[in-house]
């Protein structure tokens, strides 16, 4: 026996339908061979369009989604379990007004021996902090420094650690972000997150269409569509529960799908390039002394490489002097971190790292030789839209407003990763006696105008474009329903004929 909701799915089976299933159900139009309603052309194309890639995006894709929340959500949470699991190595035995820095970087050396100078120095950013003081170190993964932890007032070393990246992640938060970022398995780990953060949009997308059009042909039932209705049950209980907690999420997972493909592989490098393309590039410090371009760089967070070692001796008294000189001009935070020149020709730089509103991250090169300022970056300069994706960075990473902004992700993550189990639930509730659930039915298209089924495939293309593990498979998805379809389609005209003689006989 084979029925079709009133949603469009058609359910296969000898059993009856159950009862939560049973009583959603109403006549459906008149269909054809191939699946489609008769005539030329069928009201709600798109919606039946929007309900099939929705279906199949989060059938194929919701585990990938699935991870990328969880392990997101738990990233969300890092700053807090930091400062919890590293607190003996973060927090300076007193208050008092720290020595020289010099002072604590030649504490540093002596703790590290052979002739180390540092990579680059983050002073105590507020009373009770230490200082953080980076060693180059061939023993680590790349773009990994050795952290030397400093007491301020004492000059006592308190911890020895390996911080990742320009971000300074220590190992917890470096594991969990690797485990978001590409689950530990490398560069071919990236793909699988920029496939859940690419299609996390579409998902959400099609899904808002989907509640938007249940919304407007609902009369009495739009309440239940903020909210979910506890009366019912089975089926219809969590398409309530789906439909609810999806609409309080979406904006943040369009949000989220937005920001993160800005780390992806293939999308990250198009997105930049079209920033840079219209004027929203941000802008680069100059550390050459000959002019060339050499600094630059906002996605300092699940990655980014670590500074370069130097070419010569790091003068401990210079650092003083170099912060000193950015403080009188452009610093203004004591969220500071001081690199030596990474190669010969090259200036120091003192670059704010302060990420919580207001936002602080100037940046200053200094020369030296002559300790003279040869270039400047001033957050106020920043394009909009180079402002608009630093803000955006900082908020996916939960640093925008700290603790606030940490929470709500971590919220959001759960959201998510509630709506892909309910989502699999509800597959698996409306399923027959046997077997798993039809997906929607095929031949949306089929009653699709031609320049709809256009349009479609050009802005898919289009999207493939800069989001390449969106645009194509969605281009590749909507010709191979249509030549599905043309193929059911002829298959049940050329079996008419044996129909119509074998009933003659």
């Amino acid at each position: 026996m084979t029925t079709t909701r009133s949603d469009g799915v058609s359910v296969s089976g000898g059993a009856p339908l159950p009862s939560s299933v049973r009583e959603t159900r109403s006549p459906g139009p008149a269909r054809g061979a191939g699946g489609a309603a008769s005539g030329a052309v069928r009201k709600g194309w798109f919606t039946a369009l929007l309900r099939r890639v929705h279906f199949f995006a989060g059938i194929l894709v919701g585990p990938f989604i699935l991870v990328a929340a969880v392990s997101g959500g738990l990233y969300a949470l890092t700053p807090v379990i930091e400062k919890v699991v590293y607190s003996h190595e973060l927090t300076a035995t007193s208050d008092r007004t720290g020595m020289p820095l010099a002072d604590q970087i030649e504490a540093a050396e002596a703790y590290v021996g052979s002739g180390a100078s540092p990579v680059a120095v983050r002073p105590a950013p507020e009373p009770g902090a230490t200082t953080r003081v980076m060693f180059a170190d061939e023993t680590l993964p790349e773009s990994t420094t050795r952290a030397i932890f400093v007491d301020p007032a004492t000059t006592q070393i308190l911890g020895d650690l390996p911080a990742y990246g320009t971000s300074g992640a220590l190992p917890v938060r470096h594991w969990i972000s690797d485990l978001h970022r590409s689950l530990h398995l490398g560069a071919p780990g990236r793909w699988y997150s920029e496939l859940a953060a690419s299609w996390l949009g579409i998902v959400a997308l099609a899904g808002l269409g989907l509640w938007i059009g249940r919304f407007v042909r609902s009369r009495r039932g739009r309440r239940d569509l903020l909210r979910p209705n506890r009366t019912h049950r089975g089926y219809r209980r969590l398409s309530g529960w789906h439909s609810a907690v999806g609409i309080w999420v979406v904006v943040g997972a369009l949000f989220l799908s937005a920001t993160g493909i800005t780390w992806s592989t293939f999308a990250g490098a198009n997105v930049s390039d079209l920033r840079a393309a219209i004027g929203g590039a941000t802008p680069s410090l100059k550390t050459a002394l000959d002019g060339a371009p050499a600094e630059g760089g906002e996605h300092a967070g699940h990655g980014g490489a670590a500074p370069g070692a130097p070419t010569g001796v790091a003068n401990p008294p210079t650092f003083d002097a170099v912060l000193a000189i950015a403080k009188r001009i452009n610093v203004n935070t004591g969220d500071v971190e001081i690199r030596p020149p990474s190669s010969l020709g090259t200036a120091w730089v003192v670059q704010e790292i302060h990420r919580s509103f207001p936002t602080e991250v100037d940046a200053m090169a200094v020369n030296g030789a002559t300790m003279q300022v040869i270039d400047r970056v001033d957050f106020e300069s920043f394009p909009l839209l180079a402002k608009l994706s630093r803000w955006g960075i900082d908020l996916h990473m939960g640093s925008m407003f700290g603790l606030a902004n940490q929470l709500v992700l971590f919220a959001l993550a759960l959201g998510i990763a509630a709506l892909v189990v309910l989502g699999y639930a509800m597959w698996w509730k409306r399923r027959p006696t046997r077997g798993l659930a039809a997906a929607p039915a095929r031949g949306a298209l089929r009653g699709a105008p031609w320049w709809g089924i256009g349009a479609v495939l050009v802005v898919a293309v289009l999207i493939g474009s800069v989001l390449p593990m969106v645009g194509y498979p969605l281009a590749a998805f909507v010709v191979l329903d249509l030549v599905l379809g043309w193929w059911g389609r002829r298959r049940a005209r050329l079996a008419a004929p044996v129909r119509s003689g074998a009933g003659a006989s």
